[in-house]
C-alpha cells in the first residue's frame, strides 16, 4: 500500500515575499524604461502576474487565461493597481505603493476614466489577449501602443534577498527528493511519487510546487516533459524526476535522474555524457559568455558522444517569480550573462521507447564566474 511520509516543519510562516521597501527601487527601475519611450503623458500596463507582483507586492494568481486579478497601472507620477471586489483588503496589505481602482464593469471603460485623450497607453504584447485589445481600442481615448522592450528583462538580475528566498525553495525541494529516495518502495506508481513531492513541498515549508511535478521511469523518461501516470516503476529503470517547490513567490527548478537496481551499460553511459556536458557549461559560465555560447559547449559535447540529435531542448533557462524566464541558455540568446541572473543548466538525452536521463543544477552567475546552489550532490559516478 502506498503511505506518504509527511516531514512537518517547525513554526513555519509564510509572510509577504515583498516589502515596500524592495518595491521602491524596483519601481525605479521603470523610470529607464519611459525614458526609452521618448513620449509624454506615458502610462505603462502591466498584465503579466510575474510584472505584477515584482513591481507591486501583489500576490493573488491568475487563475485562468481568461481571467486577470488585477493589473498595474503606472506613469511617471502615479501608480493604479486595478482589480475587482474580491482583493480590496489584499491589495491594501500587499501594495500599499498603489492606489487601488475598483473595476465593476469592463476593463477598458475603467482605464477610460483614468487615461486622458493625450495619454498614450503602453501595454505588455506576450501578456495581452486579443479580447482585452479589442476591449480597449473600443473604449479608450488614449493612444495604444505596445512596448518595444520586455518588462521581464528587469526582473533578470536577482538581488540578494530574492537569491535567498530561491535558494530556499530550492533547499526544500532537495529535501523532498530525498525523502522520496528514502522512502521509495518497490509498487509506487510515477503518479504516487509526484505526489509525494507535492505534499511535501507544502509540509516543508514552501507554498507547493512551482510548476507541474514530472515523474517519468522507463521509455517515459525519453519524453522531456513527460505527465506522471499509473505505470509501476520498475527495478533496473531510469527515473527523470524533475521538479520545484515555491517560496515566498519565488520558484526553484531541478532534476535528478535516479535508477533503481543494476544500470544497464547503455543508461550508464548516457548519464556520464549529460553529467560531463553539465560540468563543462557550468565551468563555462561567467559573465563574459552568452547563453548561446555555453548552450553551443554542452551539445557539443553530447553531439561528440553520438547523441546529438537526442538533446532536444535549450540547455537551461532562467528562475525567479516565474519559474522559465530569461536570460536563456539556448541557441538564440547571444545576450552576455549578467552577474546576478540564476539560471539552470539541465542537459539531457532522451532515446525513443528506451528511457532517458536529464541532470539539472541551478547557478547564480557571479563575478568570478558561478555558484551552484543546490546542496544536494546526488550523482553517480559510473
Amino acid at each position: 500500500m502506498f503511505n506518504i511520509n509527511i516531514k512537518r516543519p517547525q513554526n513555519a510562516t509564510f509572510p509577504p515575499p515583498i516589502l515596500p521597501e524592495d518595491i521602491l527601487p524596483r519601481l525605479e527601475t521603470l523610470n529607464r524604461v519611459f525614458k526609452s519611450l521618448k513620449t509624454p503623458n506615458s502610462y505603462i500596463l502591466i498584465t503579466s502576474p510575474e510584472n505584477r507582483r515584482y513591481f507591486s507586492g501583489f500576490i493573488a494568481s491568475d487563475p485562468m487565461i481568461s481571467e486577470s486579478s488585477g493589473c498595474l497601472l503606472i506613469g511617471q507620477n502615479k501608480r493604479y493597481l486595478l482589480s475587482d471586489s474580491r482583493y480590496v483588503l489584499a491589495a491594501a496589505a500587499e501594495a500599499p505603493a498603489f492606489e487601488f481602482v475598483l473595476v465593476n464593469s469592463s476593463w477598458g471603460k475603467v482605464l477610460d476614466k483614468i487615461l486622458g485623450p493625450k495619454d498614450i497607453l503602453w501595454f505588455e504584447p506576450l501578456y495581452l489577449s486579443v479580447a482585452s485589445y479589442g476591449d480597449f481600442t473600443q473604449n479608450l481615448k488614449a493612444k495604444i501602443r505596445p512596448l518595444p522592450l520586455d518588462l521581464d528583462d528587469l526582473r533578470i538580475v536577482k538581488s540578494p534577498k530574492e537569491v535567498d528566498l530561491i535558494k530556499k525553495a530550492l533547499a526544500i525541494t532537495e529535501e523532498a527528493i530525498g525523502l522520496l529516495f528514502d522512502s521509495f518502495v518497490p509498487g509506487w506508481t510515477e503518479a504516487e511519487a509526484a505526489f509525494f513531492l507535492d505534499t511535501n513541498f507544502r509540509a516543508l515549508g514552501g507554498e507547493g510546487a512551482a510548476f507541474e511535478t514530472i515523474v517519468a521511469t522507463g521509455p517515459n523518461a525519453a519524453l522531456p516533459h513527460a505527465i506522471p501516470s499509473d505505470r509501476v516503476i520498475e527495478a533496473g529503470e531510469a527515473v527523470v524526476i524533475d521538479c520545484g517547490a515555491r517560496y515566498q513567490g519565488y520558484a526553484a527548478d531541478c532534476t535528478r535522474t535516479l535508477i533503481y537496481g543494476e544500470p544497464k551499460d547503455w543508461q550508464k553511459e548516457i548519464y556520464r555524457t549529460v553529467r560531463e556536458a553539465q560540468t563543462l557549461a557550468i565551468a563555462d559560465l561567467s559573465p563574459k559568455v552568452s547563453g548561446a555560447m555555453v548552450d553551443r559547449i554542452a551539445r557539443d559535447h553530447i553531439a561528440k558522444a553520438g547523441y546529438g540529435e537526442f538533446f532536444n531542448h535549450s540547455l537551461g533557462h532562467g528562475v525567479g517569480l516565474a519559474v522559465h524566464e530569461n536570460p536563456r541558455l539556448a541557441f538564440n540568446d547571444n545576450r552576455a550573462l549578467p552577474v546576478g541572473a540564476v539560471v539552470t543548466v539541465e542537459p539531457g538525452i532522451y532515446l525513443p521507447d528506451k528511457g532517458g536521463v536529464r541532470l539539472e543544477q541551478l547557478v547564480l552567475i557571479t563575478e568570478s564566474g558561478a555558484l551552484v546552489l543546490n546542496e544536494d550532490d546526488h550523482f553517480y559516478d559510473f
